[in-house]
């Protein structure tokens, strides 16, 4: 099995949705996307390595120091599969988008690192 690392965005015109829906339309989504999203955890257990987590704020290092920047990173989880396509359809329909403010899922193959 291969790992891949799956990465959650989400834009600020999502969010800005999200913070226009009224309080208690925001509670029922958020209850009903727990759920989904722990039925999707539960239904992928075994594949998943990693859950992940949200990601906060950014820090960029590079040549001229450290900055602060914003990007639409939102949260990450590792999972395994056989292949490329295999671990991008365990994301379809996923509640990060269907239900949360989420725009979309990124999957890449975590690589193995050559011998030096």
């Amino acid at each position: 099995m291969k790992k891949f690392l799956a990465i959650y965005y989400g834009s600020p015109a999502s969010m800005d949705k999200w913070a226009n829906l009224s309080e208690a339309a925001k509670l029922d989504r958020q209850k009903e996307g727990i759920k989904l999203w722990s039925n999707w955890g539960e239904k992928n257990s075994k594949l998943i390595k990693d859950v992940g987590n949200p990601l906060g704020k950014t820090k960029k290092v590079d040549g001229k120091g450290v900055s602060d920047i914003k990007n639409q990173l939102t949260a990450y989880t590792i999972v395994e599969a056989e292949t490329h396509d295999e671990a991008a359809k365990l994301f379809l329909k996923h509640p990060h988008f269907e239900i949360f403010p989420g725009d979309s899922i990124e999957i890449m193959e975590c690589l193995s690192l050559p011998s030096m």
